[in-house]
């Protein structure tokens, strides 16, 4: 990183703007490969999970239960995104948790799409008709088995495009790491810029590659919604 631009070969009669931007280009890849992508799936596996616990607490758990998850909720999605990383990765250490900044920013990112996926789910869950429920029962089938046979893969259709957001949301949302020290892509380039003194070349960079994750995510997105709306529910219903 510190032989970057500085000392960067300079191709003849190419500009030095596109020059900059292709030898930036590796370690601003390498850092999205390396902690953009592994931060954000793993946060959103581990969001989905917090997600579901939280929506069924929710819905089925007993009044103590729900008051925590509506607390939970409440809490994650009035506080602002930043603060929470800066609560957990500079604050906890006054009270003797010490955590690296991957991990602090996993914590914090699992938190908020555990919240609002906890909303989604939710909300999913309870629009599955009740007479799904009481055909499960009637073949014999237990909650548990009701939920996970018939309840779920319904909600789970319905569930898939405000989650496909709220998980291109996510990838952008990555770069606020940068600020607790996850160097990650945008700290790459602020690491750059930082060597370079270009901070709209960089800056632009780093916003393109964004929008070029964001965008494949969001053709895989469509791609399969269609193919599930295929196979049961609005396209049939349209047609």
């Amino acid at each position: 990183m510190d032989r970057l631009p500085g000392h960067l070969l300079r191709e003849k009669n190419v500009p030095h703007w596109l020059q900059l931007m292709l030898d930036s280009l590796g370690p601003l890849l390498w850092a999205a490969l390396a902690f953009t992508a592994p931060l954000t799936l793993l946060s959103f596996a581990f969001g989905l999970i917090v997600g579901l616990l939280t929506a069924l607490a929710r819905l089925f758990g007993p009044r103590p239960l729900v008051a925590v998850a509506r607390f939970y909720v409440w809490i994650i999605r009035g506080t602002p995104l930043l603060v929470q990383l800066f609560l957990i990765f500079y604050g906890l250490p006054s009270a003797g948790i010490l955590l690296d900044a991957f991990t602090a920013a996993l914590i914090g990112f699992t938190l908020i799409i555990g919240a609002y996926s906890s909303e989604i789910i939710r909300a999913v869950i309870a629009s599955v008709p009740k007479g799904q429920w009481e055909a499960a029962y009637s073949i014999g089938m237990t909650w548990g088995q009701a939920m996970r046979r018939t309840i779920l893969p319904q909600a789970a259709r319905t569930a898939v495009p405000p989650l496909s957001n709220s998980f291109i949301s996510l990838v952008k949302d990555t770069s606020l790491a940068a600020a607790i020290t996850v160097p990650e892509m945008f700290q790459a380039a602020q690491r750059i810029v930082a060597v370079t003194y270009e901070p709209l070349i960089l800056y632009v960079e780093a916003a393109l590659l964004y929008l070029a994750m964001c965008s494949v995510l969001s053709a895989l997105q469509a791609r399969l919604e269609e193919r599930l709306n295929r196979y049961g529910g609005f396209l049939e219903a349209r047609s």
